[in-house]
């Protein structure tokens, strides 16, 4: 009989288990207080119970598990300056999403080598958010393999789920069961509907295949996640004016979800230059304290060095805290930003006991 399975695949490697990863990196006290602490802080955000900024900052995506070490150390004491004003989580981002072809991120190619050995890279992406969580520093990241928040959720404060991938069913399927809330980026396009459809569907239960965490196939049932909630990141144009944030208010109303609104600061915002990003959060920050209650927080694509390089396969010829795949703003930049609107938010009355 004639061979018609696996004809274009080259090979099957086996998995440690989610459980497996979890008894070799166990959560620690002090990591699951911050994960609990800053996932029921950003709830109480997004439910306009906490007049503070939610702002999710930090690289565009973890490529060096040094660098982004220091950058956490820094951010810690960063957030502590600002906690009444501001409630920073860490990006950090372990997986990218690729319009054609190129680096996955640090969980599929941990190695920058194109040798995918995503064992270690969960390895890695797991340690790495159990140091930041120890410190006291709630974390962010993006999910786009459905698979890997069984490994990693855990230590997860807030999700997003990218432009790319807000369309998909598998995705929103995902988002109704995970512990954090979610945001939901609008489409590549500037299409807002799809990122509101995301949010509807992921209110919902679900039922989907997937994995329990002993690594068995199974049919997963969720009860849906009432904290999912928009992430404006331009599209066709830039989406973080007045204009555009009241259309994206109006459209949510009128769909009875939250009208909460998280704009991206980078990306199509941005126009995918460091630079504008400053224009963006000034905008923003502007709005919110002329009472634009919606605006309730900002992305912010920083690295302790600003712009980007190439991307190499040798991490030797790389530069030291700099990006490979977007632009950054630089620390001192990111620095400057959050104190200067803490100076301003604190001026205009408005701050959170904390």
């Amino acid at each position: 009989m004639e061979r018609t399975q696996d004809l274009r695949v080259g090979g099957y490697k086996p998995m440690m288990s989610p459980q497996q990863l979890m008894e070799e990196l166990p959560m620690s006290e002090k990591a699951n207080k911050t994960v609990v602490d800053g996932r029921t802080a950003i709830q109480r955000i997004l439910r306009k119970e906490d007049p503070r900024f939610l702002v999710v900052v930090g690289p565009c995506s973890i490529h060096d598990e040094t660098a982004a070490l220091e950058y956490a150390e820094r951010l810690v004491e960063l957030a502590d300056k600002v906690k009444e004003t501001q409630l920073v989580v860490m990006r950090v981002y372990f997986e990218k999403p690729r319009t054609t072809v190129g680096w996955k991120g640090l969980i599929n190619d941990p190695h920058l080598d194109g040798s995918c050995d995503i064992r270690t890279g969960l390895q890695k992406a797991r340690s790495l958010l159990l140091k930041t969580t120890e410190i006291g520093l709630p974390t962010g990241t993006e999910f786009l393999e459905a698979v890997t928040p069984q490994y990693i959720a855990d230590l997860v404060c807030w999700a997003a789920i990218g432009a790319r991938t807000t369309e998909s069913q598998i995705h929103r399927e995902m988002a109704s069961g995970l512990s954090m809330p979610v945001g939901f980026k609008n489409g590549t396009d500037g299409n807002m509907a799809t990122a509101i459809n995301a949010m509807i569907a992921a209110r919902a239960p679900q039922s989907f295949l997937g994995i329990d965490h002993d690594g068995r196939t199974c049919i997963v049932q969720t009860v849906g996640n009432p904290y999912g909630h928009i992430v404006l990141r331009g599209g066709k144009r830039p989406n973080y004016d007045p204009i555009s944030i009241e259309e994206a208010k109006l459209d949510l109303v009128t769909k009875n979800m939250p009208d909460g609104i998280v704009v991206d600061c980078s990306h199509a915002n941005s126009r995918k230059k460091h630079q504008g990003q400053a224009i963006v959060w000034k905008h923003i920050l502007e709005q919110r304290l002329s009472g634009t209650d919606s605006l309730i927080g900002m992305m912010l694509e920083s690295n302790l060095n600003e712009g980007n390089q190439r991307f190499s396969d040798d991490p030797s010829q790389l530069a030291y805290g700099v990006s490979v795949t977007d632009e950054c703003i630089s620390w001192e930049t990111t620095e400057s930003l959050l104190l200067s609107a803490h100076e301003r938010i604190l001026a205009a009355g408005f701050k959170a006991a904390v």
